[in-house]
């Protein structure tokens, strides 16, 4: 079992391996309790990390996160927790995402999919173990997996960075990816230019970082700030220029685009650009 990894976590430990949720019985109310303890260096890599900038909310930088899935091995799961679910850290109740209200007759509504910081409810402590008690409704012919991990939290500064780091798709490949644009007469229509803006379509204002992910065929690019921090706040990770999954690892800064947005040519009141088979670049 695999879960899906998370761009705003770094993983620094396994404290539970992902462990299937079994149904003991025929009882539709299912209960499992897991243990797990730390190391001396997790436990003093959790208490000496903690966020106390100034009006910032407390909290700590290296997190004890507990996750669900449903048993499925054929492909890496994303979060979903179980029907019903309960948990409990070392007898106190745990606070999970509320449900989300349904219409839907006879279907019970489900929670958001992330995953749980539990580090406040934990002992860190390398010689008191820490006792995770679930509690769940079970379900003919699906089953779930929990996991519990030490993780790290980023930012959407820390993605950013690392994003520049990875390096820019160089500009000769956007340029030679428009002249196939243009060159591409499936239709039989001839395409003399393309229109394109380098105002984000998430924000709708000019891009400082653009960017575009590997696995998207087309153009258009929109601003990688701005698309990691929203992501930030509710993980999407879809493409707002065409509903494709955008996953971190595949986003890279577009190096052709980047020094259209640099260009002294440009002004700073136009935004759409128009392109033509020698690559040149016109005010719309």
């Amino acid at each position: 079992m695999k879960f899906k990894k998370l761009p705003f976590y770094d993983i620094h430990g396994e404290l539970l391996p992902p462990t299937s949720l079994l149904a003991q019985g025929s009882s539709r109310f299912q209960e499992a309790q897991f243990q797990f303890q730390l190391t001396p260096q997790q436990a003093t890599d959790i208490a000496s990390n903690r966020d106390i900038r100034m009006g910032s909310k407390l909290d700590y930088l290296y997190q004890v996160q507990l996750r669900f899935c449903p048993l499925d091995s054929t492909a890496e799961q994303g979060d979903e927790f179980p029907p019903s679910i309960c948990v409990q850290v070392n007898n106190k109740m745990c606070q999970l995402p509320n449900p989300i209200p349904t219409n839907k007759p006879n279907v019970e509504p489900k929670r958001p999919p992330k995953p749980i910081n539990i580090t406040s409810l934990c002992r860190l402590s390398p010689i008191l173990p820490n006792v995770v008690n679930i509690k769940w409704a079970s379900e003919f012919n699906k089953g779930w997996v929990v996991g519990i991990w030490l993780v790290e939290k980023l930012s959407s500064e820390d993605l950013i960075d690392r994003l520049k780091k990875k390096g820019t798709r160089v500009s000769d490949e956007t340029k030679e990816f428009i002249k196939k644009k243009l060159s591409d007469d499936e239709d039989e229509i001839a395409t003399t230019n393309l229109k394109v803006t380098v105002a984000c379509p998430l924000g709708k204002m000019r891009m400082s970082i653009p960017c575009r992910p590997t696995t998207c065929d087309h153009l258009q690019c929109f601003d990688a700030m701005l698309f990691l921090q929203m992501n930030e706040r509710k993980p999407t990770w879809q493409c707002p220029v065409c509903d494709s999954p955008a996953l971190y690892d595949n986003l890279m800064v577009d190096g052709y685009f980047l020094d259209v947005i640099k260009a002294p040519e440009l002004p700073t009141e136009e935004n759409e650009i128009i392109l033509n088979q020698v690559i040149s670049v016109y005010l719309f």
